[in-house]
């Protein structure tokens, strides 16, 4: 990962504001982006990180001691092994683990309350409340500061969506250079399947230096579930989602890409489908500024989708039309705020990073999305993914 640079038994007033309290995580930064964020080193155990004074304090084991040291994105590193053995002396009746050693750290240091995420561990949050420590849950962003990207964070969302790129041009390829043969498609003399494209995708996003988890290879009915990761025989004529989401290893941001594609010849209601979804997402662009709410970039979408004649219908078996958000936050996640949604208010800042990800889908004709990743700014958004929408290959 890159660099980035009184008695704990005692309760405090409960008039403190939980936001000024202290930051306490117990995570590691593979599953917890609040932890690699907070850390900005990546440690593949749960370890204890917290805040206090204006300085990052981190206690890690001799295993992690030294590398995390040479990263230097910690203010203080406390040996593990020093801090159990404080924590058995301070709790003799008790086998010295992570809330034993915490709770010896906030009595040594004087902090009498943390505050800790929503997906603080439940067993470690009892047991330090019944050590007698405070603890505040933040009640949504642990760091609300994480909304707004800095030039070094979009650059590494650009790698990214650049790595999207590198899944999009071996999918292509492998479709372009896939032979038709009746209502099959062969690719090197044998069937093409999701997974077979899928382990394409990924494999050479790998040997790019990313990560890509349950990337979305949906042709036909099963791309009218959005998140369908999509299996078995994929066919000509048929439209193909392509969602891409894949994480740089070197610095844990993610990219977050999505594009159609089609086999053979599509029909005119599939070129009208298409065309409806690129103008929708060109609506949506063309609104996204700082200070507009993200719901009336969402309500652009809606409006063009209606004018086109594309309605909506919620069923017992599932909906058709559009149904999900126009977008999202991303970043050490590949979810994060703020949310272009219908059912949300939340303005835009200048620095926030979004995706825009308009679809339509209909079963028996097809799904189509297209999803690019913006910098909000001032003016026209920034644009942090590129791939074309040359969709149709024959």
């Amino acid at each position: 990962m890159a660099n980035a640079r009184s008695d704990s038994t005692q309760h405090i007033a409960s008039s403190v504001n939980s936001a000024a309290l202290p930051p306490l995580l117990y995570a590691d930064t593979r599953t917890s982006s609040d932890q690699l964020y907070f850390s900005r080193v990546g440690i593949h155990d749960p370890f204890i990180s917290f805040g206090f004074k204006g300085r990052k304090f981190s206690v890690q084991s001799a295993l992690e001691l030294g590398r995390v040291k040479k990263a230097g994105t910690f203010d203080v590193i406390l040996p593990l092994e020093v801090w159990r053995k404080r924590a058995e002396a301070c709790y003799p009746r008790h086998q010295a683990g992570p809330a034993e050693i915490i709770a010896t750290l906030a009595r040594h240091y004087r902090i009498r309350a943390f505050r800790v995420p929503d997906d603080f561990p439940a067993a470690l949050f009892l047991r330090l409340r019944r050590l007698g420590l405070r603890l505040e849950v933040a009640g949504g962003a642990m760091f609300p500061e994480r909304e707004i990207k800095s030039p070094w964070e979009a650059a590494a969302i650009r790698e990214g969506n650049r790595l999207s790129t590198v899944g999009y041009a071996v999918a292509e390829e492998i479709l372009r250079t896939s032979r038709i043969k009746g209502r099959t498609l062969l690719y090197q003399g044998r069937q093409l399947t999701s997974e077979r494209l899928r382990h394409a995708i990924d494999a050479a996003i790998m040997a790019e230096g990313g990560t890509s988890d349950d990337t979305i290879v949906a042709g036909g009915n099963q791309a009218c579930d959005p998140h369908n990761q999509g299996s078995g025989p994929l066919h000509p004529h048929e439209l193909i989602i392509i969602d891409i989401f894949p994480r740089v290893n070197r610095t844990g941001y993610y990219g977050d890409m999505t594009r159609t594609f089609l086999k053979g010849r599509a029909s005119e209601a599939q070129r009208k489908l298409c065309s409806t979804v690129r103008a929708a997402q060109l609506a949506a662009l063309q609104t996204i500024r700082a200070g507009v709410d993200g719901r009336t970039v969402h309500e652009k979408v809606v409006s063009t989708f209606t004018a086109a004649g594309y309605a909506t219908r919620h069923g017992k078996n599932g909906s058709v039309g559009f149904f999900h958000g126009t977008g999202h936050g991303l970043g050490l996640a590949v979810h994060e705020m703020p949310r272009l949604s219908g059912t949300v208010s939340m303005v835009l800042k200048k620095g926030a990073v979004v995706t825009v990800e308009p679809g339509l889908y209909y079963p028996g004709l097809g799904g189509c999305r297209f999803e690019d990743v913006v910098q909000v700014t001032n003016r026209a958004p920034r644009l942090l993914s590129r791939y074309p929408y040359d969709w149709e290959i024959r």
